[in-house]
């Protein structure tokens, strides 16, 4: 919270991000819901409510349960919660690009919603640039080189 009120009192807007986060994946273990039980929920809420306090315009909750998530969202009055994998209840709403376009070749968290199968065509673009490397295509002197 230092750092959120340290940045905050120079006129810089602040995003806070608690549940998971990108880097805490492997550390714990891969994707794993965040602030379930009564003792993990309150220290969610005190963090929550201490990035509020510290000034916080905006807060991704991931992976954190919906009914968590919802309370949080009334509870805030001066903090807009953003959820990713925490339900509906939260005032707005966020995906990865790249997992919405089925980007990614993983396994993917169950959050994700799947909105566009691209693996398979990005696949082929990859296939089609290496073809066309080794039979000498690409890169042509004329067009790709100065």
């Amino acid at each position: 919270t230092e750092t959120v009120r340290f940045l905050v009192e120079r006129g810089i807007p602040v995003c806070a991000h608690l549940g998971l986060t990108p880097q805490t994946v492997h550390a714990l273990g891969g994707y794993r819901v965040q602030g379930k039980g009564s003792e993990a929920a309150a220290l969610l809420k005190q963090q929550a409510h201490a990035l509020q306090d510290a000034g916080a315009a905006m807060l991704v909750l991931e992976m954190v349960p919906a009914a968590l998530a919802a309370e949080l969202t009334v509870e805030l009055k001066h903090c807009a919660t953003i959820g990713i994998g925490a339900g509906r209840g939260t005032a707005g709403q966020v995906l990865v690009l790249h997992d919405m376009l089925g980007m990614n070749l993983g396994r993917m968290p169950k959050f994700v919603r799947n909105f566009m199968d691209g693996a398979p065509g990005i696949a082929q673009a990859i296939e089609a640039y290496v073809r066309a490397v080794k039979d000498g295509r690409f890169p042509d002197d004329q067009l790709h080189a100065w």
